[in-house]
């Protein structure tokens, strides 16, 4: 992709008009790659990285970012030998994409799906520590100390499992609602801890990823991401606006 003339690539990005978008440049708020830009700059759309106000943009229009509210029993794969439904088969889209990670088969919730790989990658690295908010609906009530076994850490057979936060959301009757947070994501890892406890789970959800909220998007439908969500995933893996690589953490 040839450049482009900063304020066309930001006007095509829906950042703002290109009148809009040339103000912005002239007010300074405007950076490529980490340099404040100029009236008369061009980018580069899909190599470049372009910053408002130090919020990391989407400019490159073949880059796409899209969240699933996956329903139960769909499996988080492109196509399944055992022919069941697939989360590709409820986003319509000519590009070719790639979940985040991965929901199981019984879990529902966000699943972020993306042609980024270095993003994906950052998102998913376990040492780049990025959060997932989970709840879960467990037999309840559930004692103060399962909470801090959680906190503390669970050993699981491929090593200690820990959660970054848990703690009780609402308790009725006989049923219980945790959230759970954690910072990487081991195959069936809430369903493994909860029942090292006792705790089996009833239903599973993952409600955020890395800042990126599910909202009211209803199950088994799917939407782009904004500018505002996409920043906070590179925000969520510490990258800076400068380069797009990991910053300290």
């Amino acid at each position: 992709m040839a450049e482009q003339r900063l304020q066309k690539v930001l006007a095509a990005a829906g950042i703002a008009s290109r009148r809009a978008s040339e103000e912005l440049i002239a007010q300074g708020r405007v950076t490529v790659n980490g340099e404040v830009a100029t009236l008369g700059a061009k980018c580069e759309p899909a190599s470049d990285v372009v910053a408002v106000d130090g919020e990391r943009i989407n400019v490159d229009p073949d880059r796409v970012y899209v969240m699933l509210n996956k329903p139960r029993g769909v499996v988080t794969t492109a196509d399944d030998p055992q022919g069941r439904p697939t989360v590709m088969e409820l986003i319509n889209l000519p590009q070719r994409l790639f979940p985040v990670g991965r929901l199981d088969q019984d879990t529902e919730g966000l699943l972020l799906l993306t042609n980024d790989g270095e993003l994906t990658n950052a998102l998913t690295h376990p040492s780049y520590g990025v959060e997932r908010t989970y709840v879960a609906l467990v037999p309840g009530p559930v004692r103060k100390r399962a909470l801090a076994q959680l906190r503390e850490g669970v050993e699981l057979d491929d090593g200690l499992a820990r959660a970054a936060r848990a703690r009780v959301l609402e308790t009725e009757k006989s049923k219980a609602l945790l959230e759970i947070v954690m910072t990487e994501g081991r195959k069936r890892e809430i369903r493994r801890m909860l029942g090292a406890l006792d705790l089996t789970v009833e239903r599973l959800a993952r409600v955020a990823y890395g800042g990126v909220e599910l909202g009211d998007l209803r199950q088994g439908k799917w939407r782009f991401l904004s500018q505002a969500e996409i920043a906070e995933l590179h925000r969520a893996t510490g990258a800076t606006a400068a380069s797009g690589e990991k910053g300290t953490r």
